[in-house]
C-alpha cells in the first residue's frame, strides 16, 4: 500500500494562514484605531419658580449644600446656578440651574443615583421632605439641550469680578419651522457665528439645540461679561463686524428667527462660575 506524506501540505497550509493574517491585521488595526465621531454634551436647564423669600432660601440651601455636592460625587462638574437680574423685586422669582451631562443616559440616571446617596439625602432633607402645605417652590421647568458641533463641550467662563455685577446673557432663538431652524443652526456653525463670538471674546459657556422643551424649534446659548458696560460694547462691535454684515445679508439665512428671548443673569455665590 502506498503511503501519502501529509507534511508538505501541512507546511503549505500554515504558510498560507500566516500570510493571510499578515494581510488582514493592518486592516483590522486601521478599523480599531480610526477616530470616533466627536461626542457632544447634553445640558439641562432647570428653572425654579418661587413665590416667597422662604422658598428662595430653602432652594438656595438645598442646591448649595445637597444638590451640587451630590452631582459632583457623580463626577458632574461645572454646574451653574443663576438668578435673574430683572427678577429681584418680582413677586415670582426665578432661579436657574445649568447642568452638563456626558450623555442622555447619565441625565436619565441622575435621580436614581442621588436617591442612593446618603450624604445628599441628609443634607437635602428639609427640601426633600417638605409637605404639600409648604412646598419649597411653585414649579420646576426643564429644558434639555445638545451642544453644537462647533462647541461640543461647555467652557465654564473665566470672567472675574463681583458676581452681582457680572452679566451672563442667555439667548433663545425660535424659528418658524424646522427647516428654517436648521438654517439658523448652520449659521452658527458652518456660517461662522460661533467663531465670530470667540474672536470678539464673548466668553461663551455653551451653544446648543433644544431637544426637549416648551419652545421649539429653538436654540439657546450663553455668553458672559464682567459687567453691563463691557457687554454693551462687545455687542456694538458684533453688529458692525464684517463677518456679521456678510452673514446677515446671505439669502439662505434670512427669516430663520421668528422670536428671540434675552435673559440677563448673574451667578450665585455657590455657582461653579
Amino acid at each position: 500500500m502506498l503511503k501519502f506524506n501529509f507534511a508538505p501540505f501541512l507546511l503549505l497550509f500554515f504558510a498560507l494562514l500566516i500570510f493571510s493574517n499578515c494581510k488582514v491585521a493592518p486592516q483590522e488595526n486601521a478599523k480599531t484605531t480610526a477616530a470616533k465621531p466627536q461626542e457632544r454634551e447634553i445640558y439641562q436647564l432647570k428653572t425654579y419658580s418661587l413665590d416667597s423669600e422662604v422658598q428662595v432660601q430653602t432652594v438656595d440651601t438645598y442646591l448649595e449644600k445637597a444638590f451640587l455636592p451630590g452631582l459632583k460625587r457623580q463626577n458632574i462638574n461645572n454646574i451653574g446656578v443663576f438668578k435673574f437680574k430683572s427678577n429681584d423685586t418680582a413677586a415670582i422669582k426665578k432661579l436657574m440651574v445649568l447642568i452638563p451631562f456626558t450623555s442622555l443616559n447619565q441625565f436619565a440616571g441622575i435621580e436614581d443615583a442621588l436617591a442612593k446617596d446618603e450624604a445628599y439625602l441628609a443634607a437635602g432633607s428639609e427640601y426633600l421632605n417638605a409637605t404639600y402645605k409648604e412646598p419649597p417652590y411653585l414649579r420646576i421647568e426643564t429644558t434639555l439641550l445638545k451642544a453644537f458641533p462647533d462647541m461640543p463641550f461647555m467652557e465654564a467662563t473665566k470672567v472675574k469680578g463681583a458676581r452681582k455685577e457680572r452679566v451672563y446673557e442667555l439667548r433663545s432663538y425660535e424659528s418658524p419651522t424646522e427647516t428654517y431652524y436648521k438654517k439658523k443652526v448652520d449659521m452658527f456653525n458652518a456660517g461662522g457665528e460661533v467663531k465670530l463670538f470667540k474672536r470678539l471674546n464673548f466668553n461663551a459657556v455653551f451653544y446648543a439645540d433644544v431637544i426637549a422643551g416648551a419652545q421649539m424649534p429653538n436654540l439657546i446659548y450663553m455668553t458672559t461679561f464682567p459687567n453691563q458696560i463691557v457687554r454693551d460694547s462687545l455687542w456694538n462691535e458684533f453688529r458692525i463686524a464684517p463677518e456679521w454684515t456678510k452673514l446677515k445679508a446671505m439669502e439662505k439665512y434670512k427669516n430663520s428667527v421668528s422670536h428671540a428671548d434675552i435673559m440677563f443673569l448673574y451667578p450665585t455665590e455657590y455657582s461653579d462660575y
